[in-house]
């Protein structure tokens, strides 16, 4: 690829922004949650917590590399603004870090849920955003299962209905999950993920979700959760979709040990998941001014750098950001170990992988 070298009229956010931000994730306890995120996202969970939710792009994610170190991503991103997160995903989510990385342990089902589109967010709720996410599952025990969508049309009346009846599930479409699926989850998407089910989410960066229903299942205080049934009613989409499973791409011949595939994409994100055997010679990117690229190592060991900056090691489970301003870069496994990679950005309308990936769908993905 073409060299990239910092211009000489950069001005100085631009020249500080050149190497990786390597962050430390948030943990969440959650009533469903549990403690394989241990051995498969190599958290550090404290004995006797149940944890459901790793946030790894987190706005109160912790710098732990030079020259961010001790820095929160919010604050990062209030203070860089366009020159970290770039102008596309300014044009689409306004200034602001645009997508949240997470994984996600299911030790018991989670709340079926529904979460509204942009338009209804920015009406409904302040200003917000909406979400649409994906789900890339690393983890599912024997007979496993997602819900995703409903299985036949219903009308607002009957999920109304089924839900005062505690006989939802009737209504929805329950889906075996195995690991290595793609699950592509558009705003609208009734959805739930199953007891013992863990996955990698990326998703927009909005905390807005609907619950329509809870099993009738009640909290340490004895109370059921909350329940958001009108607003769900409202974004749900109440016929069945054609697809579940998305068809990820190859993208360009694999060669010296290194792969890309594009799992999946939309005006939102891009992901991808990059593989390099331990032989691989460094793969080499660029990061463009359009996006920030968000990456997590999923298996093995990998160091990622910029143009002139000392690189940073990512482990199991561990995420950095890459600046929209930052340039060239290159990440290589470390050790003899194949390393898996998810990398993702928000995209241009002409972005080719975005455009390749669409093509390759049997059908409208979503």
């Amino acid at each position: 690829m073409t060299d990239i070298s910092p211009s000489s009229h950069e001005n100085s956010q631009t020249a500080s922004l050149r190497a990786p931000i390597k962050l430390r994730a948030s943990l969440h306890t959650t009533i469903w949650g549990g403690r394989r995120l241990a051995t498969l996202a190599g958290k550090a969970i404290p004995e006797d917590a149940l944890i459901g939710e790793s946030w790894e792009t987190a706005l109160d994610a912790i710098a732990e590399n030079a020259p961010y170190e001790g820095e929160t991503l919010g604050a990062l991103t209030e203070r860089y603004g366009e020159a970290l997160i770039g102008s596309r995903a300014v044009a689409v989510f306004g200034e602001r870090f645009p997508l949240l990385t997470k994984f996600i342990d299911a030790h018991q089902w989670l709340s079926v849920q529904v979460h509204p589109d942009d338009a209804y967010a920015n009406e409904h709720e302040g200003g917000k955003l909406g979400k649409t996410e994906t789900w890339y599952i690393l983890h599912a025990e024997p007979g496993a299962q997602i819900v995703y969508g409903v299985k036949r049309p219903v009308t607002r009346d009957e999920v109304r209905q089924a839900i005062e009846e505690t006989r939802l599930e009737t209504l929805l479409n329950h889906v075996e999950a195995r690991a290595g699926d793609v699950i592509f989850v558009p705003a609208g998407t009734v959805h739930a993920i199953g007891a013992g089910v863990a996955l990698y989410e990326l998703q927009e960066y909005s905390d807005i979700t609907y619950r329509l229903y809870d099993y009738g299942r009640l909290q340490a205080n004895g109370q059921p959760r909350e329940l958001h049934v009108e607003r769900a009613l409202d974004v749900m989409r109440t016929t069945p979709h054609a697809v579940v499973h998305v068809r990820p791409i190859t993208c360009g011949a694999p060669s010296d040990g290194y792969m890309r595939r594009t799992l999946v994409g939309c005006r939102y994100f891009v992901m991808d998941e990059l593989t390099l055997d331990g032989l691989a010679k460094a793969a080499i990117g660029e990061v463009t001014p359009a996006s920030c690229q968000i990456v997590t190592v999923l298996e093995g060991a990998a160091e990622i750098a910029g143009q002139t900056e000392d690189g940073v090691r990512l482990g199991v489970g561990e995420t950095a950001v890459l600046p929209a301003t930052m340039g060239a870069w290159r990440i290589h496994s470390t050790g003899n170990e194949q390393a898996r990679i998810m990398r993702s950005y928000v995209p241009t309308e002409s972005d080719p992988a975005l455009l390749a990936w669409q093509a390759a769908q049997p059908v409208q993905a979503g």
